[in-house]
């Protein structure tokens, strides 16, 4: 049946302006929640629609090309001096400072006010004694390392560990390149240039909380599933599966290009 122009017409207002702001600020952005829904108005994520109203907070993944690390062989020094939750992501927020900026991050674990936080792209013949904070490209960090905030390829920002809780484990170099361990245990292969955070991510008892009634996860933005009867098929159950193979985020050449 006709629904009138909501569904035939674009909704300008889910598109994602505060997603292309190209300065940086710490001030909270703005945002306008979607329902699960494309600008054309359809569907497209089920069990999403209202909630408390959200601000969003640009978090910052250090990289080499960010800061313009890897001509130069400084190191940065940024003081800790807030500790915030965030409404977007289950793990705590830092607001770090030094200079004249100011920045905020993804905290770890056991950061204190005052910390001083080191951020340096430079890969040197020892390996560095960093400090849970500190920022770092795998091939500066000793065998062993509890590291979080993973770069898959250089310069373009932390995407792997970064929930709240969560750590990999730096297991060896080979080759101008690094093996870590994530949380599912599967194994990464990146090059040694990528950065990385030392230490476990904050807030450890995020999967411990209680919601305690159906309305708290209306408040979060979760709406409840259909209640439609659903048999029980071959998708329920538990299931032991073998570890999947390592996966390789480094463009190695072929046989055929070598030769």
């Amino acid at each position: 049946p006709w629904r009138g122009f909501l569904t035939s017409a674009a909704l300008a207002q889910n598109k994602t302006y505060w997603k292309q702001r190209t300065k940086y600020t710490i001030r909270p952005i703005g945002m306008r929640k979607t329902g699960g829904r494309d600008h054309t108005g359809k569907i497209k994520t089920c069990g999403i629609g209202g909630g408390h109203k959200q601000r969003y907070r640009i978090i910052v993944c250090f990289s080499s090309t960010q800061f313009k690390l890897s001509q130069c062989s400084v190191v940065i020094n940024d003081q800790f001096c807030d500790l915030r939750s965030s409404s977007l992501r289950s793990a705590d927020i830092a607001l770090i400072a030094g200079g004249s900026r100011k920045r905020w991050i993804i905290a770890t674990e056991n950061m204190q006010a005052g910390d001083l936080i080191k951020t340096s792209a430079t890969i040197g013949r020892m390996a560095v004694s960093a400090n849970e904070g500190d920022s770092y490209p795998l091939g500066a960090l000793p065998v062993g390392t509890l590291v979080n905030n993973l770069e898959l390829q250089p310069g373009k920002g932390a995407q792997y560990i970064r929930a709240a809780g969560t750590c990999g484990v730096l297991l060896r170099k080979v080759n101008g390149t690094a093996i870590v361990q994530l949380p599912s245990k599967q194994q990464v292969q990146v090059l040694e240039t990528c950065m990385v955070t030392v230490g476990r991510v904050s807030n450890i008892d995020h999967n411990k909380r209680i919601i305690g009634k159906a309305g708290r996860n209306r408040w979060l933005g979760k709406r409840p599933s259909s209640g439609l009867w659903k048999r029980k098929g071959g998708w329920a159950g538990r299931k032991i599966h073998p570890l999947p193979p390592m996966k390789s985020y480094v463009n190695l050449p072929t046989m055929s290009m070598s030769s």
